[in-house]
């Protein structure tokens, strides 16, 4: 099955959780959004910030309106950021140009949804995402 269900979500969410353990993160958030940018799930472990949520929601948000992972959005708002100031305008301030935003495909290519993780640096963030992505059986573009 290669739709990004609840229960997928969820293993995304778990499995980032535990990569934050393994390597000693800082509490994070964790946003699911679908291809639509819809919330599929959303958790924030405890210790964690309150803006956490909408500082990951805000890079999957990001990555999924211009379709790249937010690590390139980085790029994107040094290289541009006229354009980036637009979109940032038109999106209501929802998007994070940050990296720990991260795509979700299907084996196929096809484009799920993104994932967006933040607590802790903007790598170890990405690297939590790209591992529940991976867990769930998707493949991840960062």
């Amino acid at each position: 099955m290669t739709d990004l269900t609840l229960a997928k979500a969820n293993t995304i969410i778990a499995t980032a959780f535990s990569k934050a353990a393994e390597l000693k993160l800082k509490p994070l958030g964790v946003a699911v959004l679908d291809a639509g940018g819809h919330l599929v799930a959303l958790q924030r472990q405890d210790g964690a910030s309150f803006l956490r949520p909408q500082m990951a929601s805000g890079k999957a948000y990001g990555a999924l309106a211009l379709g790249m992972g937010s690590r390139r959005l980085e790029t994107f708002a040094k290289d541009r950021p006229h354009l980036m100031s637009g979109v940032g305008d038109v999106s209501g301030g929802r998007i994070v140009p940050v990296p720990g935003g991260v795509l979700i495909r299907a084996a196929s290519g096809a484009l799920l949804g993104a994932v967006g993780i933040s607590g802790d640096t903007s790598d170890n963030d990405e690297a939590a995402a790209i591992a529940g992505i991976e867990a769930a059986g998707f493949k991840a573009e960062g």
